[in-house]
């Protein structure tokens, strides 16, 4: 059974979760690897390098959105083809651990599921979407 006091908590906490690893991987793309690097990345592995400046921009936006509770199902289902492409293109080929060579596809597998956990959950607590749909006590619905 679900507990209705503490499952928005929960939400809360994968969300900001979720939000500050996207953070994480695009600050690693922005000041490591640098855009540059990562579009010259891109380009080695068969991917147009323009892609990679998309990738970062979709990062940072999904990580805002999720960390602050904006769209939240929205940008927990939107970040999964980005994961789903690393796995495709590098995590994949290199097996299943993510300690491997090149990190396997476990550790973005396990991404995707939490995202999807994410979507299905919803905002969760201290969401400015929830805020945002607020209406006052005794507003008809519309």
């Amino acid at each position: 059974m679900i507990d209705i006091r503490t499952a928005p908590y929960a939400a809360l906490l994968l969300r900001l979760s979720l939000g500050g690893l996207f953070l994480a991987h695009a600050a690693l793309k922005i000041f490591v690897f640098t855009p540059a690097g990562t579009a010259a990345f891109f380009g080695t592995i068969g991917l147009p390098p323009a892609l990679a400046y998309v990738i970062i921009a979709a990062e940072i936006a999904g990580a805002v959105a999720l960390m602050l509770g904006l769209w939240t199902r929205l940008a927990a289902i939107l970040l999964i083809p980005i994961l789903l492409g690393a796995i495709y293109t590098v995590h994949g080929p290199a097996g299943f651990f993510f300690n491997n060579a090149n990190g396997g596809w476990e550790y973005p597998a396990f991404w995707i599921v939490a995202l999807l956990t994410q979507a299905l959950l919803g905002d969760g607590a201290f969401a400015l979407n929830a805020a945002r749909n607020a209406r006052p006590a005794g507003a008809l619905s519309r």
